[in-house]
């Protein structure tokens, strides 16, 4: 099983990319099935409408996950609803619409699931993310509940999304982190047999501060007269991993960083 991950989508220029991009790279690459963070993918760069998702999954995108902005567009809370293939973090303070964990069925029969988590660090609050965790795996088993589990961790700080990649290492095929918007260089397979990587950077232009007009963030940092953030739209790169699951444990057998097109050197 072959599962590309890629990193939060932000604005018009990350969803050009997925529409420019993602099905050929699909066929080349042979995937088999994609996860893509879409919480800043709306053209202000916070949120996700239901056309964009129904773009995303129109182009090859078989999951949606998201992060802190999930309901930064109104109508999310109610499409959400109605929209298995979209998730937000499984730890949000309940009761939250829609859900953070499900399990999906490929063409040859494989059950994927895809679990959305939050971090408690400088994060708006949610439920304890560790202890929610634990009572997940204590709950749902790899090559029982699913055949493969894919973990997106949206978190601030990399220590946290490092200490929950130990925690979940032999119980998830994939632990990523989004939401820092830059790839980390840690692309590795955890000792028990976990993908892991701590950001998988974003789909958008690299030509930015972290997705956002470069020179009006320059300008909130010295504390000047600045617009609000908007989102940079020159060429976008797409970042994320690529993992080769095995078939009879799970875990990964090969997991590489993918970054493609843009400012960033490729990968591919």
């Amino acid at each position: 099983m072959k599962i590309l991950f890629l990193g939060d989508v932000v604005g018009v220029s990350g969803c050009n990319a997925i529409k420019k991009n993602l099905k050929s790279l699909i066929k080349q690459k042979k995937i088999d099935f994609v996860i893509v963070n879409g919480e800043n993918a709306a053209d202000e760069g916070v949120g996700i409408t239901e056309k964009i998702s129904n773009d995303f999954f129109e182009n090859g995108v078989d999951v949606i996950t998201t992060g802190n902005h999930v309901w930064d567009q109104k109508e999310t809370a109610e499409f959400i609803n109605k929209e298995k293939r979209l998730l937000r973090p499984f730890n949000l303070f309940n009761p939250s619409p829609g859900k953070g964990f499900e399990i999906f069925e490929t063409g040859d029969k494989s059950r994927i699931g895809v679990l959305n988590l939050m971090g408690n660090v400088f994060m708006k609050k949610c439920d304890n993310v560790f202890e929610v965790a634990k009572k997940f795996i204590s709950q749902n088993k790899l090559k029982e509940t699913y055949d493969y589990l894919v973990v997106d961790f949206h978190g601030e700080i990399t220590s946290e999304k490092m200490a929950i990649g130990h925690f979940m290492d032999g119980m998830a095929s994939l632990v990523v982190g989004t939401h820092t918007h830059v790839p980390t260089n840690d692309t590795r397979i955890l000792k028990k047999g976990t993908g892991y990587q701590t950001d998988a950077g974003m789909c958008g232009d690299y030509d930015s501060v972290i997705g956002m007009n470069k020179e009006n963030s320059i300008k909130k940092f010295f504390r000047l007269e600045a617009k609000k953030h908007f989102t940079s739209n020159g060429e976008a790169s797409l970042s994320g991993v690529i993992v080769d699951c095995n078939n009879k444990t799970g875990l990964a057998d090969k997991i590489n960083s993918f970054i493609f097109g843009g400012d960033l050197k490729n990968t591919n």
